[in-house]
């Protein structure tokens, strides 16, 4: 079979979306055994992030039609800068500020999926939305309970279970499709046999 065949180029697609599932599988552990460094971690990204937007603010506002438009996207720029400035040099008031936002983005969800429930309760499964509901207005309401020493661990125990699931979503489904290719590539020979 030559290297640069459909199928070679699925197996090496599926072998490096295994090997990021796993590194995924691996900083979600790290994240979840060491929540509160995850949890700056997840701020330093936020705060570049912020600083990024900034600078692209700037950039915009030279390029603005009109004194006022100018003015006001350098002040948003200006803005954008301080704060993400502001969470680099504070990231410990970054971390809290962020939990109490996770808190009510929880808070907010769950009583959204709750409500859901009730429009949609006579579909099949519409059980699992109102649990899902349940569960994540729960959270929110325990992460606010405990705010501000829940931002020890809310955040990173969080982004760590994400990052696992997402891995081992990662490494079944690029397993699976492995599977599909390798069949797929088998078929034509096992005719021809």
């Amino acid at each position: 079979m030559a290297q640069n065949s459909p199928v070679e180029l699925v197996r090496n697609a599926s072998t490096i979306s295994i090997l990021w599932g796993v590194l995924l599988i691996v900083f979600g552990i790290v994240a979840v055994g060491s929540p509160f460094l995850a949890a700056v971690a997840v701020n330093a990204v936020v705060a570049w992030l912020i600083v990024l937007a900034g600078v692209v603010h700037l950039m915009l506002a030279f390029s603005a039609h009109g004194a006022g438009s100018m003015i006001w996207k350098l002040l948003v720029g200006v803005a954008y800068l301080c704060f993400g400035a502001y969470l680099i040099v504070h990231p410990i008031l970054g971390v809290a500020s962020l939990t109490l936002v996770l808190a009510s983005l929880f808070l907010v969800e769950g009583i959204l999926d709750i409500v859901l429930f009730f429009k949609m309760r006579p579909m099949h499964g519409s059980t699992w939305v109102l649990l899902d509901g349940i569960i994540t207005l729960l959270l929110g309401l325990m992460i606010y309970a405990q705010w501000p020493s829940s931002s020890a661990w809310a955040i990173g125990t969080l982004v760590g279970i994400s990052m696992i699931f997402s891995g081992v979503a990662r490494v079944m489904m690029s397993l699976a499709v492995r599977k599909t290719t390798n069949k797929a590539s088998s078929s034509p020979s096992s005719l021809a046999a």
